[in-house]
């Protein structure tokens, strides 16, 4: 990894993945045709792009009780600890409905309401990621959603990972669908005869997904568009370069447009991780992906001071910010913009993403300066509440009139007088 000596501020922001104009054009072919035709062009665009000839496209509890069966015990006790620490993370969250009353008698308030339902993009093919599954799950269960349903693209012998498939049910997945790509967002958008459309969309996917959600949003709101996952480090001469070395190795494995960052105050910090680095990545079974982020995304600065190591970070607004210094809480203080802040030698990033309880699924590509990570207000909505006395209405309906007319709205002004009468 290059080491440069930090100047004014860190800047490795990555084009926002818009799509070629031809895959901009096969996504909105591929709604419109779900659109029009429903479960049968699920089926044909299953066999076109996954190679696989379906006969349902739901999951069935025979198939969900097989992959239950199928995982061994270890493997099920860690699913069901991990997602009982999601769960418990995503309780506190909760926001209740609230009402005020004042003295005239004029009631006003916020109703807290959970989503009808929900639909869950969970990757599949080549890749399992159960993790993904209690991520966008819990949330929305401890929202109070009632119908979450999940697709994921089938493998090519026509079946769906049973980690995937123990996930979804410890997570409390009411539906199923063994369907991927834009056309599974299609289904979800606008319904099929076998899927019933929903309120909202979440989760991660590839370009194809990610620009069907762009094009259903309006219809149905989605979470985010997520870009390649990022991580930046934070350290003083107290951190061990083998562990940081391993930590922005753990992002740089996910996708070759990952990025990762080391900020420090120690150049003797700096050149360790750069050579445990080069050393660690001929380990790696996935070393060419990682290389090539590395190399592309891939850097190290040394910073004079601790003030000037916080500012840079500031100006990163990574997705992952680990600060591994002599008093790391002092430092989190002064972070305004990061999607998830891991403090100490033991708070590793693969911490977060499985088993800690903070939610995974983070703002991207320095959108933590505006963005929050998924969370249960993202599954529920608001709405106002206003109950308005006779007394404060004698108070200031002429106020009111007289605002609507600076607006040139006289049937507003109306709307208020009439009652005066």
């Amino acid at each position: 990894m290059e080491i440069e000596q930090l100047m004014e501020g860190i800047s490795l922001k990555r084009s926002v993945e818009s799509g070629t104009e031809e895959q901009r054009a096969a996504v909105k072919e591929i709604l419109l045709k779900v659109r029009n035709e429903g479960d049968a062009a699920l089926y044909e665009l299953t066999k076109r792009f996954d190679g696989v000839d379906l006969h349902s496209l739901r999951i069935t509890e025979k198939e969900i009780n097989e992959a239950l069966q199928g995982l061994s015990d270890e493997h099920l006790a860690i699913i069901r600890e991990a997602a009982k620490n999601i769960k418990s993370f995503h309780e506190k969250q909760l926001r209740n409905s609230w009402i005020s009353t004042d003295e005239s008698g004029t009631m006003l308030g916020q109703k807290i309401t959970p989503l009808d339902s929900v639909g869950v993009y969970v990757p599949g093919g080549t890749a399992a990621y159960p993790s993904s599954v209690l991520m966008n799950v819990l949330p929305a269960k401890a929202a109070g959603v009632k119908r979450i349903v999940m697709v994921t693209p089938p493998a090519k012998e026509g079946g769906i990972s049973p980690a995937v498939l123990a996930a979804a049910n410890i997570a409390g997945v009411t539906e199923i669908y063994s369907v991927g790509g834009a056309q599974a967002v299609a289904a979800l958008a606008y319904g099929t005869e076998t899927i019933e459309r929903v309120d909202k969309i979440v989760g991660p996917g590839n370009i194809y997904v990610a620009l069907a959600k762009r094009e259903v949003f309006g219809d149905v709101d989605i979470d985010m568009i997520a870009g390649p996952s990022e991580i930046a480090v934070l350290a003083d001469d107290t951190a061990i370069p083998e562990e940081v070395a391993a930590d922005l190795l753990s992002q740089a494995e996910h996708d070759t447009r990952a990025c990762s960052v080391l900020v420090t105050t120690s150049r003797e910090l700096a050149e360790g991780v750069a050579a445990e680095v080069e050393k660690q990545l001929g380990e790696l079974p996935r070393e060419e992906i990682a290389r090539a982020a590395i190399e592309k995304f891939g850097r190290i600065f040394v910073a004079d001071s601790l003030e000037g190591a916080i500012s840079a970070i500031n100006e990163l607004a990574p997705e992952h910010l680990e600060i591994i210094t002599r008093d790391p809480m002092n430092v989190m203080a002064k972070i305004r913009h990061a999607g998830a802040i891991f403090l100490g030698r033991y708070s590793s990033e693969p911490v977060g993403d499985y088993f800690a309880g903070p939610n995974h699924v983070l703002p991207t590509n320095g959108t933590a300066r505006f963005s929050s990570p998924l969370n249960v207000d993202d599954f529920q909505k608001k709405s106002s509440i206003i109950m308005y006395s006779e007394e404060a209405f004698k108070a200031n309906s002429e106020k009111i009139a007289a605002f609507a007319r600076l607006e040139g709205l006289e049937a507003h002004a109306r709307a208020i007088e009439v009652r005066r009468k």
